[in-house]
């Protein structure tokens, strides 16, 4: 067995969203959960295969979006994860949608910070290990760092007061 890191590609730092699932209809799936949950979101979908022709199946409504996708499923080349780039919504807004699609087997990772996928691969194929998150924490928050933190949440609407 060989283990390596595939960096993800995403040089707009948009929220990406990685998992498993484990059936062709996933990415109709998704799309519908997207559209309905946050109107005017847009995104890009890929999704590897297992078995049977094993493609990379494709949504979305932003064909650079799902052309960020593609490359990156390719990529990672793992059977039955997905690859989703999201612009104009933040994961917050759908991720438990997400999560509660009959289909979908776990969610690895949402977060625009620079990713890696670690990856493991057999003569079977390839599987993934783990995700690599952004970088290694520097230190503690400080109470002004606290402060700054619940400021942008209230900022971005996130809290009402």
């Amino acid at each position: 067995m060989d283990l390596h890191a595939v960096k993800v590609h995403n040089p707009q730092q948009l929220n990406t969203i990685i998992g498993i699932s484990h059936f062709i209809m996933t990415c109709e799936d998704i799309a519908e959960v997207l559209l309905k949950t946050v109107p005017g979101i847009n995104f890009g979908l890929a999704f590897c295969e297992a078995s049977q022709q094993r493609l990379i199946r494709t949504e979305g409504n932003q064909p650079e979006l799902i052309e960020q996708a593609v490359v990156n499923a390719k990529n990672i080349g793992a059977g039955h994860c997905f690859v989703l780039m999201v612009d104009n919504s933040y994961p917050i807004n759908f991720l438990t949608a997400l999560k509660n699609l009959p289909e979908i087997a776990c969610i690895l990772c949402a977060s625009a910070n620079p990713l890696e996928v670690i990856i493991a691969e057999t003569e079977q194929g390839r599987g993934i290990v783990g995700i690599i998150d952004g970088q290694t924490p520097l230190g503690v928050e400080t109470e002004q760092d606290r402060k700054q933190r619940f400021k942008l949440l209230r900022d971005i609407g996130y809290k009402l007061s």
